[in-house]
């Protein structure tokens, strides 16, 4: 099994694709895709959806469609990494669907868990820093804001952006521009 937690994300999914998806060898497999990309889908999740356990229970379906769409799952169509985030991404649109609320942020009710490492004064000045840049992240376009958060929150390659949110390069890298920009003018005005 240590061979499978050495293996690339391609590698793994050939692996479920050998054996039968219920197997204990796909379960680790399995097991260990969700290790790999559970923290950053939800990171992504909390800075769109209203609120945490929203995030949460997004994060969840995530990986219950990747468990179902496994067997259908082509590498040549999509990275792995980036399937993940389409169908996260995919779930937020359905769910500012249903609600219809015109937000995909609330900023408000989003915690920063982290804190536990630092002294008192410390999370109180990074929780200040954080919450102003959330504040200026929820001003922005939704494009430019699936952009932003991506890029430099979730820590992904623009051609991975692209692939995610179905979007030239150039188109991605305009929107960053644009997006930068405007988080610019809107922290230099707070």
């Amino acid at each position: 099994m240590d061979q499978l937690r050495q293996a690339a994300d391609a590698e793994l999914v050939q692996w479920i694709h050998k054996s039968n998806i219920s197997s204990p060898e796909s379960r680790e497999a399995i097991g260990i895709l969700y290790d790999r990309h559970h923290e950053r889908i939800f990171r992504y999740l909390w800075m769109r959806s209203s609120s945490f356990q929203q995030a949460e229970d997004l994060t969840g379906e995530v990986f219950t469609r990747m468990v179902a769409s496994l067997p259908r799952y082509q590498e040549r169509d999509l990275p792995f990494q980036a399937w993940l985030y389409r169908i996260a991404h995919n779930l937020l649109v359905d769910q500012y669907r249903k609600t219809n609320n015109g937000q995909l942020v609330s900023l408000d009710e989003i915690k920063d868990v982290t804190v536990g490492e630092h002294d008192l004064a410390s999370s109180v000045e990074d929780r200040l820093l954080v919450d102003e840049v959330r504040r200026a992240i929820e001003r922005l376009d939704a494009h430019q804001k699936d952009v932003i958060v991506l890029r430099f929150l979730v820590g992904l390659p623009i051609s991975e952006v692209a692939v995610i949110l179905e979007r030239t390069i150039p188109t991605i890298k305009a929107l960053q521009h644009r997006g930068l920009r405007a988080l610019r003018v809107v922290l230099e005005s707070a």
